[in-house]
């Protein structure tokens, strides 16, 4: 993903009377353009963007440049949301998109993830040692051998433990498509796996077979 030379944030400020909005009220004040509906969409979603970007790229750093990209769309695009209780599906769709895009192109190019120590997933750990960050970096080249579509539905299945039903309709894909592509990417995984030692030991692909 291609760095900005200087890296504004979002984080914006927002007023403590404006956090209680529900997401029908928040989604009428990004389509009028009011300047306090992005500040409270920022706090109220980011961290699930940024998370869900984190764990499915392996990078904080990228991660941060793709959330960014997805408010910005988002907030060009508010007025296109017809059912506005429905703005947490409407902002995971913008992230998946980002996401497909982003995996999409690191595919095309060859990319693969020479991550060093600090830019990989911690998963919820702050202090990995040595061999911990070797097996992150392993499982995150194996990801990047699946197409970005599999790595995809793989992530938010595994790693954001969403449905099937709600992983079909933030894709814009059928459950059975969803579905094929699931199970494709495991076996494929699930190989790949076995085939290391490392690895092996510490998934448990088995219950990926139920």
């Amino acid at each position: 993903m291609s760095k900005r030379p200087s890296q504004v944030s979002l984080s914006l400020v927002v007023s403590t009377n404006r956090r209680d909005v529900t997401d029908v009220e928040l989604a009428q004040g990004l389509a009028a353009g009011e300047a306090w509906a992005m500040g409270v969409t920022w706090h109220r979603f980011a961290p699930m963007v940024l998370t869900m970007a984190e764990r499915s790229l392996g990078s904080r750093s990228d991660a941060e440049d793709l959330a960014q990209d997805v408010f910005l769309s988002l907030l060009r695009k508010a007025k296109t949301l017809r059912e506005p209780e429905k703005l947490r599906s409407f902002v995971y769709s913008f992230a998946v998109f980002a996401l497909k895009s982003e995996l999409r192109r690191r595919k095309l190019r060859g990319w693969l993830s020479i991550l060093t120590p600090e830019a990989l997933l911690e998963l919820g750990h702050r202090s990995l040692d040595v061999e911990s960050r070797d097996l992150l970096r392993r499982f995150y080249t194996l990801l990047d051998r699946l197409s970005a579509r599999d790595r995809l539905v793989f992530s938010l299945k595994e790693l954001e433990s969403m449905t099937i039903e709600e992983i079909a309709e933030v894709m814009d894909i059928s459950v059975s498509t969803v579905k094929r592509s699931l199970a494709h990417a495991l076996a494929r995984l699930s190989r790949w796996i076995a085939a290391d030692p490392g690895l092996a030991d510490v998934f448990d692909t088995r219950r990926w077979q139920r």
